[in-house]
């Protein structure tokens, strides 16, 4: 796939992919071969969110880079963004932002979306479509001059990961690989496990990694039997 699609193309002429992670509370990381992006996240051209809208809570924050929440942070970007991170901005865009995703407020970020009707504009690491993003970043209390930074972006995120079950999850009370059909339902590059996405063929949605290497990255961060 043509590595145009990515802001991270910049980043990468002016010194290498790693610095698509500056900022990032994570490692590009992970365990195996970083996927390129592709047409499939959830967030790649739907025109609602998946939950109901939420309140304003507080985000336990990710941790260092070796926790377990951050690691499963840096699996799920593998299937949603690959080399380019937090500067991702969704194949099929046409017209793409101003600048990369992490210099814009959320404000430039929505004006991009309105004045570019008809494209998709999931964006990000992790792929936030537009209903998405207002939702998240409204029950924050993020107003319009908020940097799109990485800390934004994983702390929207891990509202994501409470919304799949990552606390009963945590607590033993949810089953590993139902943690991860609740995580396929919410990523659509992550796959189901006939290897599938969710989405398969909606919006051109793919799984982007096999079952097999969800469930060995799973594995490793959690040993537990799910």
């Amino acid at each position: 796939m043509a590595l145009r699609i990515f802001w991270v193309v910049c980043l990468l002429c002016l010194g290498g992919a790693a610095q698509a992670e500056v900022g990032s509370l994570f490692p590009t990381g992970a365990r195996g071969a970083v996927q390129p992006a592709a047409a499939s996240s959830l967030f790649s051209g739907a025109n609602t969110g998946m939950f109901a809208p939420v309140q304003a809570r507080v985000v336990v924050p990710p941790g260092p880079r070796s926790s377990p929440t951050a690691q499963l942070l840096s699996l799920i970007a593998q299937a949603e963004a690959g080399p380019a991170g937090y500067d991702a901005v969704q194949y099929g865009a046409r017209v793409l932002p101003s600048a990369p995703p992490t210099r814009l407020t959320l404000a430039e970020i929505y004006a991009w979306i309105d004045a570019t009707p008809g494209q998709p504009h999931a964006i990000g690491r992790y792929q936030f479509i537009p209903s998405t993003l207002r939702r998240l970043a409204d029950g924050q209390g993020m107003g319009p001059d908020t940097p799109f930074s990485p800390e934004v972006q994983d702390r929207l995120a891990v509202i994501l990961l409470e919304d799949a079950g990552l606390q009963q999850f945590q607590a033993g009370t949810l089953a590993r690989v139902d943690f991860m059909h609740s995580l396929a339902r919410i990523w659509a590059g992550l796959p189901l496990p006939d290897g599938s996405s969710y989405y398969e063929g909606l919006a051109g949605n793919r799984a982007t990694m096999t079952w097999a290497r969800f469930e060995d990255g799973m594995a490793r961060i959690w040993s537990v039997e799910g």
